[in-house]
């Protein structure tokens, strides 16, 4: 089974979109566990609410990064996933995970990068009037919103278009692209799996 975390810290609509594809099978894998650094964030009950380990690291009860980095780490290690996927978790992580998950961990970010790292997205594509927005999938490095890029989604901006609007059809984007993602790295594993298999199979006879 391919086994998938997913790192939160608000909302979790994109959770939510990767646990729906998972129920209906357009993810060839499931999702072991939740970790979510922010007590009162509605991305635990909707993980409660298929019966998902989520466990609660708050931030705040750490006195530096690093620490709590190493009590993330010290979770993820017991998961064992084949996949880390931040979908809205708001705190940068440090080498301590990054290092022993290397191509491991993947982040959503709401812009079409190189463009706009970091917070507020949706309000600097309109005040700068850009005629595309958009959203990436990027793999994590240990520069903010810089890894090597995935996959993007990509939309027209719509003239005197508000925030609240472009938000929803920036939701749309990544509930479609998020999981699409995260199956093409579980088939591509079960395929690199059983191709190992099929080898071990064919060089065991001669043992």
């Amino acid at each position: 089974m391919f086994k998938i975390v997913v790192l939160v810290s608000g909302n979790g609509s994109n959770l939510q979109a990767l646990i729906n594809n998972c129920i209906e099978n357009h993810i060839a894998g499931n999702i072991v566990g939740v970790i979510c650094n922010d007590p009162n964030a509605f991305a635990i009950k909707r993980a409660e609410n298929h019966s998902i380990p989520c466990e609660i690291i708050d931030h705040k009860e750490f006195l530096s990064r690093e620490e709590f980095d190493q009590r993330v780490l010290d979770s993820l290690i017991k998961m064992q996933p084949d996949l880390i996927v931040l979908a809205g978790f708001m705190r940068i992580l440090t080498n301590i995970i990054i290092d022993r998950f290397e191509n491991k961990i993947i982040n959503i970010h709401p812009s079409l990068l190189p463009k706009y790292p970091g917070l507020d997205t949706h309000q600097k594509v309109i005040e700068n009037n850009d005629k595309f927005h958009g959203v990436t999938i990027h793999f994590v490095n240990n520069e903010l919103d810089a890894g090597k890029v995935i996959a993007q989604g990509k939309l027209k901006v719509e003239k005197s278009e508000n925030i609240a609007k472009l938000i929803e059809r920036i939701h749309k984007i990544e509930h479609d692209l998020l999981p699409y993602i995260v199956n093409k790295f579980a088939t591509l594993e079960i395929e690199k799996q059983n191709e190992i298999r099929k080898n071990v199979q064919r060089i065991s006879p001669l043992l």
